[in-house]
């Protein structure tokens, strides 16, 4: 493989470099950490304020991940509460849940940078996402919080390449979106369908998968891992394990997708009209 070009990363510094005093939405993944990271090297720390929104669709793990990179890029972390559950728009789950969702963090982030003298809000959305159904993009733009990775086209695989340069411990990771985004559409979101999906794959973690999801269909669990895992996963003990406690934390039947690990697969039936809405 040839070198990465450092052009795109001397673009982004260079955006950054105007922004003067930067709030970060923060998740502690690939993309927001990578984004902090440039920010704080580019700007200093104390112009620099990393944000996590903390609700029941953020996992135990993602959260002591987001600590620990902010520990090592050296930026004050800010835990602020969000209540989505609060908002009924959010909890019917329809194909525009990530706009509510992320339209109440956005605003929250927006008035802590208010109050803390924080000229801009900026995001991880990076060139790659242009092609994805993103509703949470739609609440960036009515808010005003910029994606500088994405003005300055840098792909996820990018991200992933400049990482490893910088020497953060994100570069391999997989993706991490929220807990909500495992609970099919148009099923209601609750407190317990999170912490199930919680556990569930807290579980596999545990048993040494990696990359994978457990996608939350009611009383099937939908599971997702790399079809080089298929062999793993329906080994005897491990299929039995999970079955057993799949069941004890309140599903029904637990199935293995034989399609293997996709991001937004919940995505995948959704009309051209769905995704207008």
């Amino acid at each position: 493989m040839p070198p990465i070009s450092h052009d795109k990363l001397n673009l982004l510094r260079q955006k950054l470099s105007g922004l003067k005093r930067v709030l970060v939405a923060f998740s502690g993944g690939v993309d927001s950490s990578f984004l902090l990271k440039v920010a704080v090297d580019t700007l200093g720390a104390s112009n620099v304020l990393a944000c996590i929104g903390i609700s029941g669709s953020l996992s135990g793990h993602q959260l002591a991940q987001a600590r620990e990179i902010a520990r090592l890029v050296g930026c004050r972390l800010e835990e602020i509460p969000v209540d989505e559950m609060h908002n009924d728009a959010y909890r019917a789950n329809k194909t525009d849940r990530c706009f509510h969702c992320k339209s109440r963090l956005y605003k929250l982030f927006t008035e802590k940078a208010r109050q803390e003298r924080f000229e801009y809000v900026l995001c991880g959305a990076n060139f790659d996402d242009k092609d994805d159904y993103r509703p949470g993009h739609h609440a960036a733009e009515v808010f005003g919080v910029l994606s500088p990775m994405m003005d300055a086209e840098i792909t996820k695989t990018e991200i992933r390449e400049y990482s490893r340069a910088l020497g953060l411990p994100t570069a391999d990771l997989p993706a991490s979106p929220c807990l909500a985004s495992r609970v099919a559409y148009g099923m209601e979101i609750t407190p317990e369908k999170l912490a199930q999906v919680e556990k569930a794959e807290e579980l596999l973690r545990k048993l040494g998968f990696v990359e994978f999801r457990v996608r939350h269909h009611g009383v099937i669990a939908r599971i997702e891992v790399r079809p080089a895992d298929f062999a793993k996963i329906t080994s005897e003990s491990v299929r039995r394990q999970i079955v057993e406690e799949l069941k004890t934390i309140g599903f029904g039947y637990v199935a293995l997708d034989l399609q293997g690990f996709r991001s937004g697969s919940m995505n995948e039936g959704l009309s051209t009209e769905q995704k207008m809405h």
